[in-house]
């Protein structure tokens, strides 16, 4: 049942991605710039990128439930702030406080969705984690497309909190068999600066920056390009978010049986041939060459992510899964604020210079060969570690 909890909290904090297809209407109410919308990522995410690591190591000490459940309360006040938002600088603070939220409930669902689980099924129980995630990530397109549409872009923050607080009475329901213990030590830089866990984690970071080049320039491209109105556009970029949901419980299975190091190279080189596509893309590019593009790169992330979650908290000593999971996803976030920060200023300093579709050509470039330099390094490194004297 507590697995069930903490995907339920993931699902909620996933559902951000209703943000991004609003963006359009967001800019458009404000008198924003495409490449400003970065700021509504940023706010949100260097939140959660800083707090989901310290609430895990936290956890480990007071418990991995309560902060689970503080995350869900805050995550109620922050969608109802960032919905009231009568300016931009306004929505920018509740993006934080949300943020703070969703850094609560990241940086516990891994420890609260393994409790108990022997470490040849970690894999799966992650598996099922980042299902829900996935999930998230692709239902919240959809949602948002029908919401803007019919409502407006405040409607995507009002809609989710009745989730928020159907997912907190859950979770108060619910009473795992775990404590925190004060007597434990918090994590220590040492379990930090090891080389599986910034292998991993270096990995991880490059990963998620190249990915938001899909969550942050897609939406401009298919509403703005193609011309496709924001359900239409909403369903066509749930694929991304789609893919890697499907890809989990596979990425799961496979890293319980073959290891990490297979499946997260794997997962990488399918993201780069995915977003090298979508470097391509243009009015005329047909609409089931762009599918098959933005369900590649998702999938070929959803097969990278668990086995390097997986990775990460089985480097971590015992007692520790909080701050494990909790850098999982440090990780990501650094690498998806990184990616905000990177891209939008390539796109934004090159768009008035060479034109949309070129700039938009560019980010894409530049994001398939960083992720695809990540996945030579992560086979080279793998190949290093298999042929050293003595292993």
């Amino acid at each position: 049942m507590v697995r069930w909890v903490a995907a339920a909290g993931a699902f909620v904090v996933s559902l951000d991605s209703m943000v991004n297809i609003a963006f359009p209407a967001i800019a458009a109410a404000f008198g924003a710039p495409p490449e400003r919308m970065r700021w509504i990522i940023i706010c949100y995410t260097g939140s959660y990128a800083v707090m989901s690591f310290v609430a895990g190591a936290a956890a480990d000490r007071i418990g991995h439930a309560p902060v689970f459940r503080v995350g869900l309360a805050l995550s109620v006040a922050g969608f109802a702030l960032c919905g009231a938002a009568p300016s931009f600088p306004l929505l920018l603070a509740g993006r934080a406080v949300q943020g703070v939220a969703g850094g609560l409930v990241y940086g516990t669902a891994p420890a609260l969705a393994t409790l108990g689980a022997a470490a040849s099924l970690r894999g799966r129980r992650l598996g099922f984690l980042n299902v829900a995630i996935g999930l998230g990530f692709a239902s919240g397109p959809v949602l948002a497309g029908v919401l803007v549409d019919a409502l407006g872009w405040r409607a995507v923050f009002h809609a989710r909190v009745p989730v928020a607080l159907a997912a907190l009475g859950w979770a108060l329901t619910v009473r795992p068999r775990e404590s925190g213990d004060a007597s434990r030590r918090l994590v220590a830089v040492r379990d930090v600066l090891r080389a599986p866990v910034l292998v991993a984690s270096g990995l991880s970071f490059v990963a998620n920056a190249a990915i938001f080049a899909i969550w942050l320039l897609a939406p401009f491209y298919i509403v703005g390009v193609r011309g496709l109105s924001a359900s239409a556009g909403g369903v066509l970029f749930m694929l991304t978010p789609l893919g890697t949901a499907a890809a989990a419980p596979l990425a799961g299975w496979l890293s319980d049986r073959l290891g990490a190091r297979a499946p997260m190279v794997a997962g990488l080189a399918l993201e780069a041939v995915g977003l090298a596509a979508l470097s391509r893309a243009d009015a005329a590019t047909p609409l089931a060459a762009v599918v098959l593009a933005l369900g590649a790169a998702g999938f070929g992330l959803g097969v990278f992510q668990v086995p390097n979650m997986a990775s990460v908290m089985a480097a971590f000593p015992a007692g520790h899964a909080g701050a494990a999971g909790g850098l999982t996803f440090l990780a990501r976030t650094l690498g998806l604020v990184t990616g905000v920060a990177v891209l939008a200023a390539v796109f934004g300093g090159r768009r008035g210079v060479v034109g949309f579709q070129p700039a938009f050509a560019e980010a894409f470039t530049l994001a398939a060969l960083a992720v695809a330099g990540a996945a030579v390094a992560g086979l080279a490194v793998g190949r290093a570690r298999a042929y050293t004297p003595g292993r």
